[in-house]
């Protein structure tokens, strides 16, 4: 028996295995053995990153919030088995599986399956990683922007893959009234964090904003359901991001949203309309439209323009919203960045929302 769990559960010993403790073996050579050149960690919201020469290993912090719940080991594993499929459908080859952190009887940890000889102490599964093919940096949507050298090529080539992948996803049927429901739904949290008295100082700007999109969300109610009765809804990515796009030939999307299906349950135009609005954050205007338009060609589905604007300025909002939440959590990572930034999406909101 393993010496710690005298008088305990194996779960219980599991769920006690300190975060820090997991860090901090994960950032030595003695992780993933022989050979290892160069290990870099980096910390995000919801998990810790290793690079690890030509991969990545990713560990879920045991963290629970209203929308995921990675706080128990078993809810960890169903996680990462959940994001290695799902992420298949748009980054084949790149997730390359799950594999088991383990403490033995004297306290160290291994990484990895045990091998067919291994000694009678096997350890106790603590944890679990995601192993990922690295992806080159310099070819990642947001670094090409950045630099200047996004081509028309480059947005088609996505374009022509997420047609592709949107036509192929699974039907994610909703009630009409749920599905418009949602957006109001949000946008009461959304209310909620821009208006925390913490945020004084751009209460005027973010309720401007706030008001004019809860009339835009009744006004344009009707385009809402219609989406959804016209089953139009489809099992997406969650979290189209231009860091999460990667323009090797043929390009991959990765980091789909696996932690929770209603949050997956998307129109593909909402989600090609976010990655647009990010693409115009970062510089390059000229991609929501062209990716947008690609779409359309392809399905013959061709969404009113006063539809794409309403998504615009919802997803403006809720990146507003996401980038101040960093602010109320006990400890904020890059505090001084989200003031900022939520102001940026706070504008975009704006701008977006002069369209209709």
């Amino acid at each position: 028996m393993h010496p710690q769990l005298r008088g305990t559960s194996a779960a219980s010993f599991a769920e006690s295995c300190a975060l820090v403790d997991k860090v901090q073996f994960l950032g030595t050579h003695a992780a993933y053995g022989k050979g290892t050149i160069r290990i870099e960690n980096c910390e995000t919201h919801m998990s810790w990153l290793f690079t690890v020469d030509g991969l990545v290993f990713k560990l879920k912090k045991p963290v629970r919030y209203p929308f995921l719940d990675f706080s128990t080991v078993a809810a960890r594993e169903q996680n990462c088995r959940a994001e290695v499929h799902l992420n298949a459908r748009l980054a084949p080859g790149v997730y390359l599986g799950v594999v088991p952190l383990r403490q033995h009887a004297d306290g160290r940890f291994t990484l990895g399956d045990l091998p067919a000889d291994h000694a009678p102490d096997c350890g106790l599964i603590v944890d679990w990683l995601v192993k990922m093919r690295r992806l080159p940096p310099e070819q990642m949507l947001d670094y090409r922007m950045a630099r200047g050298t996004l081509e028309p090529g480059d947005v088609d080539s996505v374009a022509n893959l997420l047609a592709r992948f949107y036509r192929a996803a699974d039907a994610s049927p909703v009630e009409p009234a749920i599905y418009a429901g949602r957006f109001a739904a949000e946008q009461a949290i959304n209310r909620e964090v821009l208006m925390h008295p913490r945020f004084e100082s751009d209460r005027a700007q973010s309720e401007h904003a706030l008001d004019r999109l809860d009339h835009l969300l009744q006004s344009y109610r009707a385009l809402l359901l219609a989406r959804a009765r016209d089953g139009r809804v489809v099992d997406g990515h969650g979290d189209l991001r231009p860091e999460h796009v990667c323009l090797l030939d043929p390009p991959v999307i990765i980091d789909c949203l696996e932690f929770n299906s209603e949050l997956r349950r998307v129109d593909p135009f909402d989600e090609l309309v976010y990655l647009g609005l990010e693409c115009d954050i970062a510089g390059a205007p000229w991609v929501g439209p062209r990716i947008v338009e690609r779409l359309s060609a392809v399905t013959g589905d061709r969404p009113p323009a006063t539809l794409l604007s309403l998504y615009a300025a919802y997803r403006a909002l809720l990146r507003a919203r996401l980038c101040l939440a960093h602010l109320l959590e006990p400890a904020s990572r890059v505090a001084d960045q989200w003031i900022p930034k939520a102001q940026r999406y706070v504008r975009a909101a704006v701008e977006a929302m002069a369209q209709l």
